[in-house]
């Protein structure tokens, strides 16, 4: 498995800038440990990079422990669902639907392994991820009513543009390492 100290290696020079951030948004704020971690995890799976994840998950593990790790993972696939839904309620812009009921389960929304604050934060910097406004606007208005500070809502969100910026990173080193599928068997092939 990839460590963090590795996979920051292999970012790219054009994404020197992503890789300073990324050490800098891990360290210090106006965060928890236990927000801090439970946004980076929540980001990384929406951010979708399977290294990325795996070696930020196992970070979080030390830093902050199980039940943050989970309820971002909770975060991560609620809100995965909840952004498609609510954007594209937003997007149309018919009242018709926006009267008409989700019918989606959201139960651990309001029981989260953790709290409800840092839970909603972890949600938040997903929807800002998913852009989904109805969700951003929702979750930020949640943040802010549990006290949790603008400072803090920002840094969530500065941490989960620059993961999702890492782990775009990281893709586009391995697509330009890697041989195309025609190269890698035209060089399998032996010569005729």
């Amino acid at each position: 498995m990839e460590t963090l100290t590795s996979l920051r290696e292999q970012l790219p020079e054009a994404a020197r800038d992503i890789k300073l951030n990324l050490q800098s948004v891990l360290s210090g704020g106006p965060l928890t440990t236990a927000q801090r971690w439970g946004v980076v995890v929540a980001s990384a799976l929406t951010a979708r990079n399977l290294e990325l994840s795996r070696a930020l998950v196992q970070e979080a593990r030390q830093h902050a422990g199980d039940a943050v790790v989970e309820d971002a993972v909770a975060a991560a696939a609620l809100m995965g669902m909840n952004n498609v839904f609510y954007r594209f309620r937003h997007r149309i812009g018919k009242a018709e639907y926006g009267e008409m009921p989700a019918r989606l389960r959201m139960n651990r929304l309001a029981k989260p392994a953790t709290n409800r604050p840092d839970f909603e934060l972890f949600s938040l910097a997903v929807s800002a991820i998913n852009d989904c406004e109805t969700c951003v606007r929702a979750h930020e208005h949640a943040v802010l009513e549990a006290g949790i500070s603008a400072d803090a809502v920002l840094d969530a969100v500065r941490i989960a543009s620059t993961v999702q910026g890492a782990a775009i990173a990281l893709e586009a080193s391995a697509a330009l390492s890697r041989p195309s599928a025609a190269a890698q068997l035209a060089f399998a092939q032996p010569p005729v």
